[in-house]
C-alpha cells in the first residue's frame, strides 16, 4: 500500500489504521478493508509511530517537523519545526503532546 518501507508501528482509532512510511507519507487506512482513506506528504521519512487523540493524528518526520493532522481528512492542522529530525514517537497525556528530537530536546505542545 505504501510506496516504501514501513518502520513505524500503526495506531488504530475509530476503525482507522494510521501509519507512517519512509516514502515521506502518513497513511490512514480503513481497518476492516484496508482501503486508503487519505495520505499526507511530509518533507521526509516518517518512521515515528503516530499518536491519535481527540480526532488529531500526531506524528514526527525526518524533515525536523512534528505534525498535527485531522484524523478524518488528513488536513494539516499545524506543524512545528524542531532543530533536527524527529525520531521519537509522540505521546499524548492530559492534553499535552510530548515528543523528542535529535536536537537533544524534548518538546511539549498543549492540545485542545
Amino acid at each position: 500500500m505504501t510506496g516504501d518501507v514501513v518502520w513505524s508501528s500503526p495506531a488504530v482509532a475509530n476503525g482507522v489504521v494510521y501509519v507512517g512510511s519512509i516514502d515521506d507519507n502518513v497513511y490512514a487506512l480503513n481497518a476492516r478493508t484496508g482501503a486508503l482513506l487519505w495520505s499526507y506528504t511530509t518533507g521526509g521519512w516518517v518512521y515515528t509511530s503516530p499518536a491519535v487523540a481527540n480526532g488529531v493524528v500526531y506524528v514526527g518526520s525526518d524533515d525536523y517537523n512534528v505534525y498535527a493532522l485531522n484524523a478524518k481528512t488528513g488536513a494539516k492542522l499545524w506543524s512545528y519545526t524542531t532543530g533536527a529530525f524527529v525520531a521519537s514517537s509522540p505521546a499524548v497525556a492530559n492534553g499535552v503532546v510530548y515528543v523528542g528530537s535529535y536536537d537533544g530536546k524534548a518538546y511539549a505542545f498543549g492540545v485542545k
